[in-house]
């Protein structure tokens, strides 16, 4: 069986292992000149079930709402600016709201056999990612918060995931550069995980190319129905740009490009965390990538494709990280953006065509595609292989 995998990046450079771990004869195709150069360039870095929690609340609407009139520190930001995919999107993701919990609770089960999958291929395949075993910390700043983290934690828990409360003594003993930090409550995850996604990417393709378990092509599809002689099957893991190529073929995508951005600090310092951290107050998360690095990343701005890095975001990133680490050094700050594929249920679409039985999506898994990839990538190899 031939296979054209179109999308190198986290969720298609997975999708390719697994399939070539089946012997099937796989090319991987990229627009751009090297894989994982878009969305999973510099994302915020964790491996994290305990951040599974569905989006789809009223408070979050709200947020988006209240950003019309002042968005540069609202966690949500929507463009006033209308458009019919917008509203669509809008429109179910409001629906769903009722199916917050459901959602939450799949989300979470789906990671936490992802995260083992990471382990796996990492250890099988010898990768170098900066991955580090340390946990997530999650901080909450008020009671409301932390009555909401007890509620999620009971459904977590149904997933097979442990989170805990811990106390100030236990997260200075854990992450020292937060000392003489006050919060309302603390959770710790000892199971989740970071990772640089871009090194993942980059050396787990280089190996399949060396290995000849996958071909690595450069170029830029814009109709699906160009490999249909060519190849036994497409999966279309192309991020944002899924649903243009799934009308090609008559196939509707409702995925919204939802802009996150992040800055990774060079030379950051000692006094700043090595334990991976969730602020849930400003949605703001921290990785470290390595000795060196500092990755700092956050925000969920609705403005369409728009890719521009716009300070305002930027400047609070800056900010939080000098109020939480005050000699932190950010002298050397290297700003992203990028655009995550989101679905208005949360979910990841990992599904057949209703159009044409030689193509298949892999694609929509919004701001957790680190965490969840490893996990579609395998289970829709094994939907083509039952086919």
């Amino acid at each position: 069986m031939k296979a054209v995998v179109i999308g190198a990046g986290i969720s298609g450079v997975t999708t390719a292992y697994f399939l070539s771990q089946n012997n099937i004869d796989v090319t991987l195709i990229e627009s751009r000149r090297y894989p994982a150069m878009a969305t999973s360039y510099a994302n915020g870095g964790q491996l994290s079930a305990s951040n599974a929690e569905a989006w789809n609340s009223w408070h979050n609407v709200k947020t988006g709402l209240k950003s019309f009139f002042s968005n540069s520190h609202s966690s949500v930001i929507m463009s006033p600016f209308p458009s019919i995919s917008k509203l669509m999107w809008l429109f179910k993701f409001i629906q769903n709201i009722k199916n917050s919990e459901t959602i939450t609770y799949d989300i979470c089960k789906m990671a936490v056999n992802s995260i083992k999958l990471y382990d796996n291929i990492a250890k099988k395949e010898s990768l170098d990612f900066d991955k580090l075993d340390k946990g997530i910390i999650h901080l909450y700043m008020d009671k409301k918060h932390t009555e909401n983290a007890e509620n999620i934690n009971l459904i977590y828990k149904k997933a097979g995931l442990e989170r805990f409360r811990i106390t100030h003594e236990e997260l200075y003993s854990l992450e020292p550069s937060l000392k003489h930090k006050k919060l309302d409550s603390i959770f710790f995850t000892p199971t989740d995980k970071t990772g640089d996604i871009h090194k993942f990417c980059r050396d787990l393709t280089n190996k399949m190319v060396k290995k000849n378990k996958v071909k690595l092509l450069n170029y830029n599809v814009e109709n699906l129905k160009e490999f249909s002689e060519q190849f036994d099957l497409t999966v279309v893991c192309a991020g944002v740009y899924s649903p243009f190529l799934a009308k090609t073929v008559g196939d509707s995508l409702n995925i919204y490009p939802v802009k996150g951005y992040s800055i990774t600090i060079n030379n950051p310092g000692n006094n700043t965390p090595h334990v991976s951290l969730l602020d849930d107050f400003k949605k703001i998360v921290t990785s470290r990538l390595g000795n060196d690095r500092l990755r700092v990343a956050g925000f969920a701005e609705f403005n369409g494709y728009n890719l521009d890095i716009i300070q305002s975001r930027i400047r609070p990133l800056i900010k939080w990280c000098t109020e939480m680490f005050p000699k932190i050094n950010t002298n050397d700050i290297k700003p992203w953006a990028g655009l995550r594929p989101m679905t208005p249920n949360m979910l990841p679409i990992v599904k057949k065509s209703n159009n044409n039985p030689k193509v298949w999506y892999n694609t929509g898994h919004g701001h957790l595609g680190w965490t969840l990839s490893a996990y579609t990538a395998r289970e829709i190899a094994i939907k083509i292989l039952k086919d």
